[in-house]
């Protein structure tokens, strides 16, 4: 199997114009990002990665820290497109390909390695990986839904790791929950992690079918394979010290920035 990563890198922003070359702690935020493609590269077999942006400055800035780079067409309309579109770009004989976020500093990369063990074992369409959270991670969850309600995404999975729907909503309802407290430290809610590997065919499938119903309604691309009958894997991860949402904002770099003064830098830890 031979696998892409795939960085993508917009330029354009609404709130934060130009936030892959922004600095955190004396790196800029897309060269995190492609110190946890090399690191997965360096851990897998037949992998490469590649920078797409649409944006010159981003590209040599990119090339500069060692990584290919691909310009894209900054009117794509997902992630999903740029992803395919790039891997055709660079590494056309690819067969799987996964969409690294530009804007996720902290991903483990053994998260990255995860999905590609996953799909050379299994025939899925999609892999992506899930945390299953502690009782007190749900309860910080439920507070912080009550400010943003549409952050953080759930899953339900079967045994197997079938994923069976995602969404904004926590998921599952939880009868008797005093008493499955007592019994262990773990929930069985599911939080999603923003990380996509995909079959290459699948992908092309996915960027010609409409958008979906419950995708529309929910905001979430990974809906779309499930209404149209394609397999999903959510494999388990362990949680990871050093973790936050996307960078979207300036702030969201400042709190990055700190969180590395407090844990460490995970570009030098190896992490």
């Amino acid at each position: 199997m031979e696998t892409v990563i795939v960085i993508p890198a917009r330029y354009g922003s609404t709130r934060f114009p130009g936030k892959p070359l922004a600095e955190i702690a004396g790196h800029s935020l897309v060269s995190r990002v492609i110190d946890i493609a090399q690191k997965a590269c360096a851990a897998t077999i037949n992998t490469s990665y590649v920078v797409a942006t649409d944006h010159e400055d981003i590209k040599s800035h990119a090339e500069a820290c060692g990584a290919p780079a691909v310009m894209t067409d900054p009117e794509l309309p997902s992630g999903s497109d740029r992803a395919l579109v790039a891997a055709n770009m660079f590494a056309p004989s690819a067969d799987f390909v996964i969409g690294l976020q530009g804007d996720a500093p902290f991903t483990p990369h053994t998260y990255v390695s995860a999905l590609i063990e996953e799909a050379a074992e299994s025939e899925t369409d999609v892999v992506t990986p899930v945390l299953r959270l502690s009782w007190d991670a749900l309860d910080m969850l439920r507070k912080q839904k009550e400010s943003y309600p549409f952050s953080g995404t759930t899953c339900i999975r079967l045994d197997n790791g079938r994923a069976v729907w995602f969404s904004k909503n926590i998921l599952p309802a939880i009868r008797k929950e005093e008493k499955l407290r007592t019994k262990s430290d773990y929930s069985p809610v599911f939080r999603h992690v923003g990380l996509y590997g995909y079959r290459k065919d699948a992908l092309e499938r996915f960027t010609k079918l409409p958008l979906g119903h419950y995708e529309e309604m929910e905001g979430l691309e990974q809906l779309r394979f499930l209404e149209n009958g394609m397999t999903v894997q959510a494999v388990e991860v362990q949680p990871y010290e050093l973790s936050m949402w996307g960078v979207d904002e300036p702030e969201d770099a400042e709190l990055a920035a700190e969180l590395i003064a407090k844990h460490g830098d995970p570009m030098t830890s190896g992490v």
